[in-house]
């Protein structure tokens, strides 16, 4: 692999630990071999994804992709997604919304937002599949370039 190039992390924000271990699972069986770091709770993502200084700019130019539960405990994914989508650092990373429900409102208000991908969890398990697999060609062929 090239020097200075980055393969993309995946953040993994999911309360449920049973529902974790069937996602993770589900990215290894697509072939998918990025590394994952999990959360459990809204708060410790958001410090993880703004940093130390609140604006994101720990991870300005670095190739990530967020799996996002909408019903957290501490906090909703949307705001999360809101955060996340108003840091200048962070705007652009895809975020795939992963939730219980299908409700056309709360899917409307992810986009909204600037979701890229939802998926009604477990009902839509063929369509998380999918998706995920064209997110392991994607991650196969897409490294990002080094900030300097």
């Amino acid at each position: 692999m090239n020097q200075g190039l980055h393969p993309v992390v995946i953040i993994m924000i999911e309360d449920d630990q049973g529902h974790a271990r069937l996602i993770e699972k589900n990215i290894r069986r697509a072939g998918v071999t990025n590394d994952i770091v999990p959360f459990e709770t809204g708060l410790a993502a958001l410090s993880y994804l703004l940093g130390p200084d609140g604006s994101g700019k720990v991870h300005e130019g670095k190739p990530l992709l967020i799996l996002l539960d909408l019903n957290l405990p501490d906090m909703t994914g949307m705001d999360i997604l809101a955060r996340v989508r108003e840091s200048a650092h962070l705007h652009h990373i895809m975020v795939i919304v992963l939730t219980t429900t299908d409700d056309p409102v709360e899917v409307n208000r992810c986009y909204e937002l600037g979701a890229n991908v939802y998926v009604a969890k477990p009902m839509e398990y063929e369509k998380f599949v999918n998706a995920i697999q064209q997110l392991g060609l994607f991650l196969s062929v897409v490294t990002v370039p080094e900030v300097s």
